[in-house]
């Protein structure tokens, strides 16, 4: 397979994985919220789910590289359909907590293994390929497809189409279906190299051997070591703009059911720009290098989410988390871009899940705290403590700098 043709591939399961995140983005708060769940209860929820992907990274990533990423994938679809359909179900704490698990474990099985497996692709057809372009068309189409089913979710609960129920139910069903489909298209397009037929003994073999070579290489590699630091901070900005605006939106709103609706073609327009970002990472790579950028468009993404959090009004506040996705367009794929350069096909789903595994842990852990401070003080000092802290995070850029500068000299 050449590099061009795993790029096409690659980019089309990506905005196929995704679309059913923008048509129920945002309702992932809303829809608890309307069957009476109070904010602490599901920022537990919501943590929940991040410790269940923190146990998980580091066994799913080293057995994505031990066994191959497909079979993690296929697993992730059955799992993806599977929660998001109890989630829909569930009228409990209890019910939501157990939709919330299993999406924990899809989100683990989910986390690196199609990024990994295209890396391997195209680094096997050009061993010199620039990463951090074709991962910007990848998140491009991320993006343009959230904004899509953002503008598809919100269309559906204004359509309303079924008395006597939520206008929040028929995005969910939508999406258990778009979750199917994906999953059988990763079974025909996602190809790897011949591997003997795997048993259970050899996974639990190679497993362990494969978390290991990761941890070493994190162990050995400062450059590492401060790009997972960077992950902990920006964290918080992401439960800023992601988890705390629909909930701010709602309180200036009046209910959920209208916060919902306007929110649909906010974060459609949202994610537009985050594609527009995504689609701008080789002309600021060019002008500021990989490390550099990704610390620049770091500490934009903090700024931006304290001014959406002092903004005055909803449109004020969707101003700014417009701009928050703009700049958090921009930073992933340079990032990711850094990461692959540290690892080898042999660590590479291992890394994206260490990535991972630390930003849900600080994601977990920043909504036990900024869920209650929201509850107990406002939304408002919420999201401008999460948006202030994240720009420390440009800290953990300096080693990867460092190392490009001497590159460079």
């Amino acid at each position: 397979m050449t590099r061009r043709q795993a790029e096409r591939r690659y980019v089309l399961l990506t905005a196929l994985r995704w679309l059913p995140a923008g048509i129920t983005f945002g309702m992932i708060v809303l829809l608890p919220l309307e069957r009476g769940l109070g904010l602490a209860e599901i920022g537990v929820l919501m943590s929940l789910q991040g410790f269940v992907v923190l146990g998980l990274e580091l066994p799913t990533g080293g057995l994505a590289d031990a066994i191959g990423r497909r079979p993690l994938l296929l697993a992730a679809a059955a799992l993806a359909v599977a929660s998001t359909w109890v989630f829909l179900m569930s009228e409990t704490f209890a019910v939501f907590a157990i939709a919330l698990v299993l999406q924990g474990v899809f989100r683990a099985l989910d986390s690196g293994p199609l990024e990994a497996w295209f890396v391997d692709a195209a680094l096997a057809d050009d061993p010199h390929a620039e990463l951090d372009a074709p991962l910007g068309r990848a998140a491009a189409a991320l993006g343009t497809t959230i904004a899509l089913g953002a503008a598809l979710g919100g269309a559906l609960v204004a359509w309303h189409p079924v008395p006597g129920q939520s206008a929040l139910v028929l995005p969910y069903i939508v999406s258990t279906a778009v979750y199917a489909i994906f999953g059988v298209l990763v079974g025909i397009l996602v190809r790897e190299p011949h591997r003997e037929r795997v048993s259970l003994v050899f996974a639990v073999r190679e497993t362990p051997l494969a978390m290991r070579g990761g941890l070493r290489l994190l162990r050995g590699s400062g450059v590492l070591r401060g790009l997972v630091l960077v992950e902990v901070f920006w964290s918080m900005a992401m439960i800023g703009f992601e988890s705390l605006a629909p909930v701010r939106l709602t309180e200036q709103l009046g209910s959920e059911s209208a916060a919902a609706a306007v929110f649909g073609p906010a974060s459609a327009v949202a994610w537009g720009l985050f594609a527009i970002g995504s689609s701008s990472v080789a002309l600021v790579r060019r002008r500021l290098g990989p490390a550099g950028a990704a610390m620049v468009m770091r500490i934009l993404n903090g700024a931006v989410v304290v001014l959406m959090g002092i903004a005055v009004g909803p449109v004020g506040l969707l101003i700014g988390y417009g701009f928050a996705y703009l700049t958090h367009g921009a930073a992933g794929p340079l990032h990711n871009a850094l990461l692959h350069r540290q690892s080898g096909a042999d660590t590479r789903a291992m890394v994206l899940s260490i990535n991972s595994m630390i930003a849900g842990g600080a994601y977990s852990l920043g909504l036990l705290v900024l869920m209650p401070l929201a509850q107990t003080t406002s939304t408002l000092i919420a999201v401008v403590v999460a948006g202030a802290f994240s720009m420390l995070g440009a800290i953990g850029y300096l080693p990867a700098l460092r190392e490009q500068r001497r590159a460079s000299g």
